[in-house]
C-alpha cells in the first residue's frame, strides 16, 4: 500500500506540472479556462457550472427573503425539437455574455437572448431517427464551450463542434459507430484545449471509454477504456483467457470533473454487462460501477474506487462526480463525492481515492451460479432511500440491497433504477451539504440468458417494478462531513432519474419536479419557499446567470421518459422583474407501477410507440373474448417487446424484439388477466383481460 500511495503522489505531481505548470503559456482559451476554474458568477459556461460540478452560483440578488416575488421573465418554445414521448429534457443551458445555448433530446442546438428569450440561431441535427441503440430515451445532457465553439455529443456516437456565433458545424468526429451499440448522451467537458466525452452502450455489450479530443481539430488524442484489456490495470478482475471484458458495458453517462492543481480528471462509470448475469464474468469486473481518476493530459490511470463489486443489479455510478474542499477530523481535505443507485453517497479523498468518512466491506448474500462477490462496500452514514424490499403477495422472496438471484424472480430494493441515477447532486459550500435526488422503486429481478450480437441489447435478464408497487422518491440534504441526513423531503414522485438541482449564495436550492413545478427551497433548513407551475415535466437542473445587473434562473421543461413526466419543448427564465404567470399543471407521473388508462373493448391490435409516445402500449389495457388473436405492431423508433409478466416471471408468451414496422400475433385462448412489459424498457406495462 505504501508503494501504491507513493506512485499516486508521483503521478499527481507530474500531472499537476503538465496541466498547471504550462497552462498559462499555451492555454487555447484562457478566458474560458479562467471561468472554469473560478466560482460561478454571471456566466454559466459548462454543464456543472465550473470544473468542480458543484452547480453552485455565487449570485445572491435572489435570496430567501425575496424569492416569493419570482415570476417568469420569459418562456420560449423550441419549435417542437425534442417534443414527444421518446425524448427526455435533461440539459443545463449554458450562458455567456447574455446569450444562452441550449440542446434538446434530438441533439438540436439553439442560441437565445438570455434576457428576452428571442431565438438568435438554430442548428438542427438531422440525426437518423432510426437509431435503435438508445437505452433509456432520446436525450442530451448538455453542451461544453471553448475556443469560440460549442461541443456536443450525439446519439449517433459523434462529437460535434459548432461555431458559437452561427451554429455552423466546425468539425465532427465519430468516436464509435452507433450500429455497434454506442452513443453519447453526456455533456462533454472542455478545458485547456481538450474536449472529454464518455459514451453510452452499457446495455448493448460495448467496451466503453473516455475519449479526449483536440478542441481545435476534433482529432482523438487518447482513449481510456473503462474495461481493461490483458496486462492493464484491473485486468485481473476479469476471467483470464476470455474476451468477456470487451462486452462488459461500463458506460460513462455524465460529465467528468477536473482539478487543474492536481492535474486529474474524474468520472463515474456505469453498470457491467450483461446487466443481470455475472455467470461468465467471475471477478470484481473493474471499472464497472467505479469512480476513476486519470492524468488529464495523458489519460494514464491514477486511482480508482469501486462502489459495487461484480455488479449484477444495474447499480450504475451514473450521477456526475462532485469536487469540493472540506475539513474532516480537523484536517483540510480535498474531497470527491458521487451519489449511487445504491442509495448511498460515496465520499473520497480525490488525491488518492481513499474513503474520507469510512466505507466498510461487509459479507453479502451469495449465488454461486452468479459468481457473486463475497463482500460489498457499505459507506458509513445514511442511505437516502429504503434499501429493503417489502414482501408482496405472489412473490416468494423479497430481499435487501445486494440480494442474490438467478432464474426465479426476487424482489430487491433499491432497484437498478432506484437511488440516484443520472440526476446531478450539487454541493453548497455555505451549508456543507450535498443535495441528493432519489427514487424509491422495488424491482423484481430475474436472469433470462441470451446470446451476444453486436448492436443488440445484451442484458440477460430484466428488472421491473411489480404491478401495484409504489413509485416514489426522496430529496435529501447530506452533511458532507458525516454522510448523514441533515434534512429530507419525502416525494410523491421519482426524483433520481433526471432532474437534480442547483444551489446559490442566496441560500436557495432550486429544483424542478416531474409534476411540472419549479421549486425554491431554503438550502439550510429544507423549507419550501416558492413554487411555479411550468406546464411541462421539469426534470432538468437549473442555470443561474446575470444580464445587465439582473439575476436570472433558467431551466428547460420537456419531461422525462423514465420518470413518466409530461413532455414539452420549453425553456423558462425567471427574475424578480418577471411578469409571466404559471401555466396549468400537466398530467402527473405515475405513482403506482402498472398499466394505466381506460380499458379498450374488443380490440385485436396493440400498437407500440404510437401517438408520439415511444415508451407505451396503445391501448395500454384491453378486454377481449377468449380465442382472440392480438397483433402487436411496433410503430415506434426503437425495438420493443411485449413479454408476459406474471408475478415477476418473464416470457410465458413473448413477441420477441420487434424493430420499427415489425409485428407479431399472440392468441389468448384462456380467460384471465394477462400483464406484460417491454423487457428492454421495463417501465412500459400492458394488460389484456380475457373473458
Amino acid at each position: 500500500m505504501r508503494n501504491d500511495a507513493q506512485r499516486v503522489i508521483l503521478i499527481i505531481l507530474a500531472a499537476g506540472i503538465m496541466l498547471g505548470g504550462t497552462a498559462a503559456a499555451r492555454a487555447a482559451d484562457p478566458e474560458i479556462d479562467r471561468l472554469l476554474q473560478s466560482p460561478v458568477g454571471k456566466d454559466w459556461v459548462t454543464n456543472g457550472g465550473n470544473l468542480t460540478n458543484q452547480r453552485y452560483s455565487t449570485l445572491k440578488q435572489i435570496d430567501t427573503t425575496n424569492v416569493q416575488q419570482l415570476k417568469g421573465a420569459w418562456m420560449t418554445r423550441l419549435k417542437g425539437s425534442g417534443f414527444g414521448g421518446k425524448y427526455s429534457a435533461e440539459a443545463t443551458p449554458l450562458v455567456r455574455d447574455g446569450i444562452m445555448y441550449m440542446v434538446t433530446g434530438n441533439d438540436d442546438v439553439f442560441a437565445l437572448n438570455a434576457k428576452t428569450g428571442e431565438m438568435l440561431w438554430e442548428r438542427w441535427s438531422g440525426i437518423d431517427q432510426k437509431i435503435s441503440t438508445v437505452c433509456c430515451g432520446w436525450l442530451n445532457r448538455g453542451l461544453a464551450m471553448g475556443e469560440g465553439m460549442l461541443f456536443l455529443g450525439q446519439l449517433d456516437a459523434n462529437i460535434v463542434a459548432l461555431d458559437v456565433k452561427s451554429g455552423k458545424e466546425v468539425w465532427k468526429t465519430p468516436i464509435e459507430d452507433w450500429h455497434n451499440g454506442y452513443g453519447v448522451t453526456n455533456a462533454p467537458l472542455y478545458y485547456d484545449g481538450i474536449v472529454y466525452s464518455g459514451n453510452t452502450g452499457g446495455e448493448f455489450g460495448v467496451r466503453s471509454r473516455l475519449t479526449a479530443l483536440d478542441a481545435k481539430t476534433g482529432k482523438i488524442l487518447w482513449r481510456f477504456y473503462t474495461l481493461p484489456g490483458p496486462g492493464e490495470v484491473g485486468s485481473d478482475t476479469w476471467p483470464s483467457g476470455t474476451d468477456d471484458y470487451k462486452r462488459g458495458g461500463a458506460s460513462i453517462w455524465n460529465t467528468p470533473a477536473l482539478d487543474p492543481q492536481l492535474g486529474l480528471i474524474y468520472f463515474a462509470i456505469g453498470n457491467c454487462g450483461p446487466d443481470y448475469d455475472g455467470s461468465m464474468r467471475e471477478g470484481d469486473n473493474l471499472f464497472c460501477a467505479s469512480i476513476v481518476a486519470l492524468n488529464a493530459k495523458t489519460g494514464e490511470h491514477v486511482w480508482h474506487f469501486q462502489q459495487v463489486h461484480h455488479d449484477i443489479w444495474d447499480y450504475d455510478a451514473a450521477s456526475p462526480v462532485v469536487l469540493f474542499d472540506t475539513v474532516i477530523d480537523g484536517q483540510p481535505r480535498k474531497a470527491i463525492a458521487e451519489a449511487g443507485r445504491t442509495g448511498w453517497v460515496y465520499i473520497l479523498d480525490r488525491m488518492n481515492g481513499q474513503p474520507l468518512i469510512g466505507i466498510e466491506e461487509r459479507p453479502v448474500p451469495q449465488e454461486p451460479r452468479q459468481k457473486t462477490a463475497k463482500t460489498q462496500p457499505y459507506p458509513v452514514g445514511d442511505a437516502t432511500v429504503p434499501q429493503c424490499a417489502q414482501p408482496m403477495e405472489g412473490y416468494e422472496k423479497a430481499g435487501c440491497i445486494f440480494e442474490a438471484f438467478w432464474d426465479e424472480p426476487v424482489l430487491i430494493q433499491p432497484s437498478g433504477q432506484g437511488g440516484t441515477n443520472w440526476s446531478p447532486m450539487p454541493y453548497d459550500p455555505d451549508t456543507g451539504y450535498l443535495y441528493v435526488p432519489g427514487t424509491i422503486r422495488t424491482s423484481v429481478f430475474s436472469r433470462v440468458p441470451s446470446q451476444y450480437a453486436a448492436g443488440q441489447r445484451y442484458t440477460n435478464g430484466t428488472q421491473a417494478p411489480p404491478i401495484g408497487s409504489p413509485l416514489a422518491g426522496t430529496f435529501t440534504a447530506i452533511d458532507s462531513k458525516t454522510n448523514k441526513i441533515a434534512w429530507q423531503h419525502k416525494m410523491p414522485y421519482r426524483m433520481g432519474g433526471g432532474g437534480g438541482s442547483t444551489v446559490t449564495a442566496g441560500g436557495l436550492l432550486l429544483r424542478g419536479e416531474p409534476d411540472g413545478n419549479f421549486v425554491a427551497v431554503n438550502a439550510k433548513t429544507g423549507e419550501v419557499l416558492w413554487k411555479f407551475q411550468t406546464g411541462f415535466g421539469a426534470d432538468a437542473p437549473a442555470t443561474v446567470y446575470e444580464v445587465d445587473g439582473d439575476e436570472y434562473i433558467a431551466l428547460t421543461t420537456g419531461g422525462n421518459s423514465i420518470q413518466g413526466s409530461a413532455y414539452g419543448d420549453a425553456v423558462w427564465a425567471f427574475s424578480l422583474k418577471g411578469q409571466v404567470t404559471p401555466l396549468s399543471p400537466p398530467p402527473s407521473p405515475a405513482t403506482i407501477a402498472g398499466p394505466t388508462g381506460p380499458i379498450a373493448e374488443g380490440v385485436d391490435k396493440v400498437k407500440i410507440g404510437d401517438n408520439n409516445v415511444e415508451y407505451a402500449f396503445w391501448p395500454g389495457r384491453a378486454r377481449i373474448k377468449a380465442g382472440t388473436t392480438i397483433t402487436f405492431t411496433n410503430v415506434g423508433d426503437v425495438p420493443h417487446t411485449a413479454t408476459a409478466f406474471d408475478k415477476g416471471k418473464i416470457g410465458d408468451w413473448d413477441t420477441g424484439a420487434l424493430a420499427k414496422g415489425e409485428q407479431k400475433q399472440i392468441t389468448f385462448d384462456k380467460p384471465g388477466t394477462y400483464f406484460y412489459i417491454c423487457t428492454p424498457h421495463p417501465w412500459m406495462y400492458g394488460q389484456i383481460i380475457v373473458e
